[in-house]
């Protein structure tokens, strides 16, 4: 992964001018390489996050169905997600489950960890590219399925998708192609076929573009998925995934694929005031455990709506 360094730009310079004189080559090195760390932008606030995304030209998008919960910072900025310091984020593309999909990640790096807490990326074509062709050839032709369940454990549904009144998440998963069952005690069940294998919207190129291992129920703690298949049931889990076809999706499966983004996994350590660019369709990204303070601001940026993406649930296999 590239790095740009921005610090010499000028001295203290506002932390916007400092993005806009460095836009060029930050474009240039995010289109070449998938993500590219912007070293020394100098933003400290959301408000400054806010103003270096408009300088770069990245569009804010507003989150929904995310799978853990942010707090929105400023217009278009949001934290991180709120997960453990001791525990990794294992790599996934985010909102790759969303009708739309932001096709930029900016993170902002307003406190930086005294240890640890690397922003992690890999890129998804040299995942494709290594993963088994078996297992490729299986969800190239199916798509993955994609299980929630919205109840007192975990993301809430008005948290998830910004709203408390039923009908309008009914508009909205109607027009996302995502199948919500209302249960009697208010929470609700979703499901959703997605394409894992996508053009890269600029160049076409094929990228592997899911979230199969990352959102699997296998990747909750053992201890923890029986209780909450104990508690709601089989189809209970916060997020569970299948084949398209409805296949399941095997403990050697998700540690194949981990295995492969372990071995493209690149990073820079953070530094306060550091801009990180990732192109999400092309780069999957992860966090690492991490010890101390740590304040990452982020803006899902740039939507777009991938072609032959969205799939109908009817040809998903069974519920």
């Amino acid at each position: 992964m590239p790095v740009l360094d921005c610090r010499a730009a000028a001295p203290e310079p506002d932390p916007a001018a400092r993005a806009t004189a460095h836009r060029a080559p930050a474009l240039a090195a995010l289109a070449a390489s998938g993500a590219v760390m912007l070293r020394g932008v100098g933003a400290r606030t959301p408000a400054d996050v806010a103003r270096v995304a408009a300088a770069l030209g990245i569009e804010p998008l507003t989150e929904r169905e995310g799978f853990a919960p942010r707090t929105a910072l400023a217009p278009g900025v949001y934290s991180g997600s709120h997960w453990p310091a001791e525990d990794p984020m294992c790599m996934h593309h985010e909102l790759s489950h969303a009708a739309t999909v932001p096709g930029t990640l900016l993170f902002a790096c307003l406190t930086a960890p005294d240890s640890g807490g690397r922003t992690t990326v890999a890129d998804s074509q040299q995942v494709l590219a290594a993963l088994p062709s078996g297992l490729t050839a299986r969800f190239a032709e199916h798509g993955w399925l994609l299980r929630r369940a919205y109840h007192d454990v975990g993301l809430s549904w008005p948290e998830a998708f910004g709203s408390t009144d039923r009908a309008s998440v009914d508009a909205y998963c109607a027009e996302a192609a995502v199948e919500p069952t209302w249960l009697a005690d208010g929470s609700l069940l979703t499901r959703q076929r997605r394409a894992a294998v996508v053009p890269h919207p600029r160049t076409g190129a094929p990228c592997w573009f899911n979230q199969i291992a990352f959102l699997n129920g296998l990747t909750l703690e053992p201890a923890i998925r029986e209780y909450l298949t104990d508690v709601y049931g089989p189809g209970g889990l916060p997020f569970d995934t299948a084949a398209g076809d409805g296949g399941p999706v095997t403990a050697g499966t998700v540690e194949e694929i981990n295995a492969v983004y372990d071995r493209f996994t690149v990073g820079e350590p953070w530094q306060q005031g550091d801009v990180l660019l990732v192109d999400n369709i092309r780069t999957a990204h992860a966090r690492e455990p991490y010890e101390g303070a740590r304040e990452i601001a982020v803006v899902l940026g740039d939507p777009v709506r991938l072609p032959g993406h969205v799939l109908p649930l009817s040809d998903g296999g069974p519920s």
